[in-house]
């Protein structure tokens, strides 16, 4: 950690479709190796999908999907005493977003469909139903955090 000063954050610009800065942040979370144009037609590719399977808003299940996936508390660790605890904290809102969307993506390339935009759809329909990989990762988390609640009162 830097002693200069505090870090600015960096404004991002919404996206040109929606105007959406979540969708733009999750297209850069897509993203890879600068190729911006190929990142936004996958999502969009998977609003279309999205569209066509539920008849709704895409971008209501989208955003409903990163709501749903959004842990509240995590657990970290702390040495204390040469026991390493894991201590339950609640997480800042801008870290919920990012896990979130990084749940979505490391769960949504994980499945079985064809094509990245197929597996991304299908990812964010479940996430918005409460089912999924991304969800269960933060019902994981939750859990775990509960179980380790005796520890709370080592956070610093």
């Amino acid at each position: 950690m830097t002693r200069k000063g505090e870090i600015i954050k960096r404004e991002i610009l919404p996206d040109p479709k929606y105007k959406s800065e979540l969708v733009a942040k999750f297209i850069n979370r897509v993203m890879q190796k600068g190729k911006r144009n190929l990142a936004q037609f996958i999502l969009y590719e998977a609003f279309d999908i999205i569209h066509q399977k539920t008849k709704e808003d895409p971008l209501s299940i989208f955003q409903k999907a990163i709501e749903d996936v959004k842990p509240v508390v995590e657990v970290r660790s702390r040495r204390v005493g040469g026991s390493t605890y894991q201590i339950p904290t609640e997480v800042r809102f801008s870290r919920r977003t990012t896990l979130s969307i990084r749940w979505i993506l490391t769960h949504a390339k994980q499945r079985g469909e064809k094509g990245m935009a197929a597996k991304l759809a299908g990812e964010l329909i479940d996430a918005s139903k409460g089912r999924g990989g991304a969800f269960k990762k933060k019902e994981d988390t939750h859990r775990m955090a509960e179980a380790n609640k005796a520890f709370a009162h080592y956070r610093w």
